[in-house]
């Protein structure tokens, strides 16, 4: 009998030696497993810590109201899912077309640069050479009818701003029938997935080509500008944000960045095409300058050839990952590991 009577004529039990080894054995075993998977989770935890370095700052901001027209410089803007807002003037909202619904832009028409866009007390503001300022309403009567638009092959919708500033684009391009249209938030958006397959499903565009943010850098342009005779200026480049303190062409790898509270996330660079030879200034298209200066040195590798083509690189294309505000001299912060 393993047991032992006591002074109150209980049987204490021993246990055996045998259970005591295998009861260490198997709490060592459970310690062990413990301890394996807190350091295997320390290890993966130290995989993903990532520190924020300083990469840039905030030089220039810009909203481009009217696909085409020109830019409006500002010192503040809403990062939105869709693109740069400042007020009621959200990033290419609005769109020129032909009668037909098809797209208008600067490639057909360059002197759609010289057209002045603002906005005061809900209503956007047209200004051109010899031409009478212009104000259409933001949100414009139901009775406007909503018209089937094609952007870079795409089918989109718009709404009709009226007989009045149709005929004030026409006249001051002297040209066809042209109409103006409104994208509102009730209208589908375009996928940029649908445009280059590197887009998250996630990623859409009312009528930018293809991404609601484009950024470059002031290096890139003032490297471009050692190898022309006529030096060209951030207008003919048209991005959103454009960023100091770097080196040129940097902005092709940043991948994560931050810019005040907002996130976003690199894409693709951005293809150049003839519009970067319109003269902001002037309306007048080179059709050779800057253009080809950039395909001597700004092609992309050969592996990437399907993306770009033979098209020339220059800026990258961002989407955005978490919407906020960003000011002009914020610092541009992208992520990385942090053993870097």
């Amino acid at each position: 009998m393993s047991g032992e009577r006591g002074g109150l004529g209980l049987v204490l039990r021993v246990p055996r030696p045998g259970w005591l080894w295998r009861g260490a054995a198997a709490a060592l075993l459970a310690l062990g497993a413990v301890l394996g998977a807190w350091r295997w989770a320390g290890w993966r935890a130290a995989g993903r810590r990532r520190r924020l370095q300083r990469i840039g700052t905030v030089l220039r901001l810009f909203v481009y109201p009217v696909k085409s027209c020109r830019g409006v410089p500002v010192g503040l803007a809403q990062v939105t899912a869709m693109g740069l807002r400042s007020g009621e003037l959200r990033d290419r909202f609005w769109l020129v077309t032909k009668e037909d619904g098809h797209m208008v832009t600067a490639r057909q028409e360059p002197r759609l640069v010289l057209i002045s866009v603002s906005c005061e007390d809900g209503q956007l503001a047209l200004e051109a050479p010899e031409m009478k300022r212009l104000c259409v309403p933001v949100k414009l009567p139901r009775k406007n009818p909503v018209r089937n638009c094609r952007v870079f092959g795409m089918d989109i919708q718009g709404r009709d701003c009226g007989d009045e500033v149709a005929q004030w684009i026409t006249t001051f391009l002297n040209s066809e029938p042209y109409r103006l249209v409104h994208f509102e938030p009730s209208m589908l958006p375009r996928k940029s997935k649908d445009i280059i397959n590197l887009f998250r499903t996630t990623d859409e565009v009312a009528y930018p080509d293809c991404s609601p943010v484009l950024i470059v850098s002031e290096a890139s342009l003032d490297d471009l500008n050692t190898r022309l005779e006529k030096k060209v200026k951030i207008e003919n480049f048209r991005p959103n944000i454009l960023v100091t303190d770097c080196s040129a062409f940097e902005e092709d790898t940043w991948e994560e960045i931050v810019i005040g509270n907002v996130k976003m996330k690199g894409t693709v660079c951005c293809a150049r095409c003839i519009l970067t030879t319109v003269n902001p200034d002037t309306g007048v298209m080179d059709r050779k300058e800057p253009l080809e200066t950039l395909k001597s040195y700004r092609l992309c590798d050969p592996s990437e050839r399907h993306i770009y083509k033979s098209s020339p690189l220059f800026g990258r294309y961002f989407a955005v990952d978490k919407t906020g505000t960003i000011r002009v001299g914020d610092p541009v912060y992208k992520w990385v590991p942090v053993d870097q």
